[in-house]
């Protein structure tokens, strides 16, 4: 390749990035006048405000005895207890705010664990191909080929019960996710012309991966972190539901206050109710904002 084509495909790289930068501008400008994603990202923002700030708004402590109850009385919601209490007399408002943070934090770790581990798998993949690529797709494959949530409680079950364990089960059930998307762009990014005008002016495999390919291959990893991140909170109340969160009953969680409630769904609905909202509303919040985001970056869905 002569000299001048080397840097023709240079200009062209350079025109590419910032026809990136544009996208993400046009992006940002298609959020702001969505109203969906605007109730998305509102729906999330709450959601963080109140995880983060829940032991200063919350009227009682988790494990405060609020008020009298009885197996065949327990108060509904009133103008003092906005959310009714449960069956030991706590303050049912108080234990969904405090059951926010111990869902929020449960969803961004395992998050973060199942990003971690899937975009190592994806980068080694994409990068290397050949048999690396084959064995590790092999590997995801058969992770796939089990559901999500029943990998989960086999792998929460045999680490016992514990938030970590919670934690860990659902990080690896989001491994393969993050893996094959991060892949399944790097091998399609491989082919765009910035690549070969790296290539041809003497840049390492290493730098082209890291500096040039993993950089524009990410947005989509971090679109689908974002409806990850939902998954992850309804999984984590399942699993709580199941008996396999924590072990300290003092700590609220939404999925537990569920199960706790089966046995008065007769008398007492709401101690269903407002923790079922709860996981709806965060949940419904970040596949909101995470769909309209991801149409918001993909030319595909621009209509």
């Amino acid at each position: 390749m002569s000299l001048s084509e080397a840097e023709a495909r240079v200009d062209t790289a350079v025109a590419a990035e910032d026809v990136g930068g544009s996208l993400l501008k046009e992006a940002w400008r298609r959020l702001r006048r969505d109203p969906v994603a605007i109730t998305g990202g509102a729906m999330v923002a709450l959601f963080v405000l109140v995880a983060v700030i829940g032991p200063w708004i919350a009227p009682y402590g988790p494990s405060d005895r609020a008020g009298a109850v009885t197996p065949t009385m327990i108060p509904g919601p009133s103008s003092q207890f906005w959310f009714g209490l449960d069956d030991l007399g706590r303050d049912e408002l108080s234990r969904v705010i405090l059951g926010a943070r111990q869902s929020l934090l449960v969803g961004v770790v395992s998050l973060v664990l199942g990003m971690i581990g899937g975009l190592t798998l994806g980068v080694l993949a994409g990068a290397l191909g050949g048999w690396v690529d084959s064995l590790i797709m092999r590997i995801i494959d058969i992770v796939l080929a089990v559901p999500g949530l029943l990998f989960a409680i086999g792998v929460a079950a045999t680490l016992g019960r514990s938030l970590q364990s919670v934690m860990i089960a659902i990080a690896v059930v989001n491994v393969p996710i993050f893996a094959r998307l991060l892949r399944g762009q790097m091998l399609s990014q491989r082919e765009a012309d910035y690549v070969s005008a790296a290539t041809s002016v003497g840049l390492r495999r290493r730098v082209v991966v890291f500096r040039h390919i993993l950089p524009n291959s990410i947005s989509p990893v971090i679109v689908q972190g974002t409806l990850t991140l939902a998954t992850a909170i309804i999984d984590a109340a399942g699993l709580a539901f199941l008996g396999l969160g924590g072990t300290d009953p003092s700590v609220p969680e939404w999925g537990r206050m569920l199960a706790d409630s089966q046995d008065y769904l007769s008398g007492a609905i709401h101690l269903a109710i407002f923790p079922g909202l709860a996981i709806v509303f965060a949940a419904l919040g970040f596949t909101l904002f995470g769909e309209r985001l991801r149409e918001a970056l993909d030319p595909k869905y621009r209509r």
